[in-house]
């Protein structure tokens, strides 16, 4: 059998194609655009200007008489010869205020009167506009109108909602607004690519966007689209259902630089040092501005690193550089005129090669700067420690010691929510102390954060221990995990499973059957479902009742994580994708690309003091 390579993962060019969708999303934007006639001043909702920079270029949008765009703030906006001025913007309340700060200030100016048009994402609502009215800016407008873009594609295989506070609104503040965008996300892929035949599901949010997604159906009635499925399966995983993959640190290539330093609408942004240019054999130029980059799996080496485990990262960046040593060196060796115009061919993309491996074995650097300090090695361990239950029932000496040195904040809180969450709670007086050290040392706060990791259920007294009788039935953990050749998906973690993929690996062999135990242990209700699909649609293939089929055929399964997945879990599925025996590609959709920094920050909640 032929071996896929680390691109077939990637579903370019496999059934579903999700440039469709990103063409779908261009083309939404772009009518929002031809709307407003004459030259255009966007003010972008600074959320979105990295969303949008997934689907349109700028090009495009001067194309499109975009003659400026800035992000809104508070403030004027800047002086601009536009004759239209429009605002794409969340559904939000605060920036509902903003929008009518800018407009008034804008409508004082002297000068040709401009007119203002309002486009919301993805939805527009009520709320919102009854706060314009009351600013009295509503009747100002000439577009109130939605752009009903839910998800952006980030690469061949990921699409994200990127919804920061999705899992704090639904799970603290009962707020199932992202949830009814997720529901409405996947009406729309099911327009493009048909409806899913099977469709499974963990927690509580995960019910709720199936019982959504069915009375959208309902309502659709004969105006279904007749497509034959592209997706066979969906998998819906509410984060809740798995909170501790999220606090474990990542140990891919491209988990650390997210780790580290925070990968956002795939660019990067890292210290200039490493990065600076000496021209013509000169002093080096000094820069000042973080070095940025865009990552995905365009680049062909970096699509290649992205889902390795860190330690095998050096010795492939050695066995690169090499080879492209060589691939050099045979111009020596070029001596007829077609030997040399070969040669020449290939130097555009060796070069570019050359340049490709020079910025990520600096990117490596940087990485190993870190993962060989103490600091790091110290609070790996004890996460290893934890997550194989080993004394996560008393305090920890070395939670202690973080807090007593007052080291960062969210650092001490990811391991101190491990230890919960791997010990199913701590009793009443451990949590108290801990809770009781957390305020006196960093300040009372903090209180509502505490409250909230509470409510979440990432803090909390001790209930039935099941924990260890998860990590037994699913091998959570794993001994001896191969980081250079991996042969489990432990190797994201140097060990730990994560969880919410060995769910996936379960339903795709042998079944969730087999499991039932556990899924009664782990938090919500478990969904299986068939959704009817026409006869004259229905694909023709082997009966069986799990997601595997014959090679030939391999089914396509969409897991789509409501809260937030990290790299490391799409790393994991699309190791399960790459195996010589696998009968299953996955598609990965979420509301947010998050890490355990990014999942605790977004339940942060300062304590604000009362205006005066």
């Amino acid at each position: 059998m032929v071996p896929k390579s680390a691109m077939a993962t990637h579903l370019s060019s496999g059934r579903v194609d999700i440039g469709q969708l990103r063409e779908v999303g261009r083309r939404e934007l772009l009518e929002c655009l031809d709307k407003c006639i004459g030259t255009k001043a966007l003010v972008w909702d600074e959320q979105l200007t990295g969303p949008f920079g997934l689907i349109a270029e700028y090009m495009l949008l001067k194309e499109h008489d975009v003659i400026s765009m800035c992000p809104l703030r508070q403030g004027r906006l800047p002086s601009s010869d536009v004759q239209n001025i429009i605002f794409l913007v969340r559904p939000n309340l605060n920036l509902m205020d903003l929008v009518a700060d800018c407009t008034l200030k804008e409508e004082e100016q002297r000068g040709p009167k401009k007119e203002f048009h309002m486009f919301f994402v993805p939805r527009r609502t009520l709320l919102c506009e009854k706060k314009l009215e009351e600013r009295g800016v509503y009747g100002t407008f000439t577009n109130v109108d939605e752009c009903a873009l839910e998800l952006f594609p980030v690469d061949n295989d990921v699409l994200s909602m990127e919804l920061d506070f999705s899992f704090k609104e639904w799970v603290i503040e009962n707020d199932m607004t992202s949830l009814y965008y997720a529901a409405r996300a996947l009406m729309r892929l099911q327009a493009l690519y048909g409806f899913i035949p099977s469709i499974y599901g963990k927690g509580k949010g995960a019910k709720l966007v199936f019982e959504m997604m069915t009375r959208m159906r309902r309502e659709l009635s004969a105006n279904e689209p007749q497509i034959t499925p592209q997706i066979d399966n969906l998998v819906l995983l509410d984060r809740s259902v798995d909170l501790l993959s999220p606090l474990a640190t990542q140990l891919t290539y491209e988990g650390l630089l997210d780790e580290l330093y925070g990968i956002h609408n795939n660019v990067i942004k890292l210290p200039p040092e490493k990065f600076t240019k000496s021209s013509d054999g000169g002093p080096q130029e000094i820069a000042t501005e973080p070095a940025k980059f865009l990552l995905n799996s365009a680049e062909e080496l970096f699509a290649e690193l992205r889902d390795k485990n860190f330690n095998a990262v050096g010795g492939l960046l050695s066995k690169k550089a090499k080879l492209l040593s060589a691939q050099f060196e045979e111009r020596h060796g070029a001596k007829t005129i077609g030997e040399i115009k070969q040669f020449v061919d290939r130097l555009p993309h060796m070069q570019a090669s050359k340049k490709s491996l020079a910025t990520h074995t600096s990117m490596a650097e940087l990485i190993k700067e870190v993962t060989d300090t103490e600091a790091f090695l110290e609070a790996l361990q004890v996460e290893q420690e934890f997550m194989n239950g080993i004394e996560t029932d008393k305090a920890n000496p070395y939670i202690e010691e973080c807090i007593a040195r007052q080291e960062p904040l969210i650092k001490v809180l990811r391991l101190l929510c491990m230890q919960s969450v791997t010990n199913n709670g701590l009793k009443s007086k451990l949590l108290e102390y801990y809770k009781r050290e957390l305020l006196q040392t960093y300040g009372f706060q903090h209180i509502l954060t505490i409250n909230n990791l509470e409510k979440a259920g990432l803090l909390r007294i001790q209930g039935t221990k099941s924990y260890s009788s998860i990590r037994k039935t699913l091998r959570l953990m794993v001994d001896d995990v191969n980081e250079q050749n991996p042969t489990d998906i432990a190797y994201v973690h140097s060990g730990y499973a994560p969880l919410s993929v060995r769910l996936v690996q379960f339903l795709a062999q042998p079944g969730w059957r087999a499991i039932t135990d556990v899924l009664n242990q782990l938090l919500g209700p478990t969904v299986e479902e068939i959704q009817q699909i026409p006869v004259g649609l229905r694909k023709r293939r082997g009966s069986g009742s799990s997601i595997q089929s014959n090679m030939e055929d391999p089914r396509v399964t969409l897991v789509f994580f409501l809260g937030g997945c990290t790299l490391s879990e799409i790393s994991a599925l699309r190791f399960l994708s790459q195996q010589d025996d696998a009968a299953v590609e996955y598609i990965v959709a979420t509301t947010k690309i998050i890490n355990g920094g990014t999942f605790l920050q977004s339940l942060h909640e300062p304590l604000k003091p009362p205006s005066s």
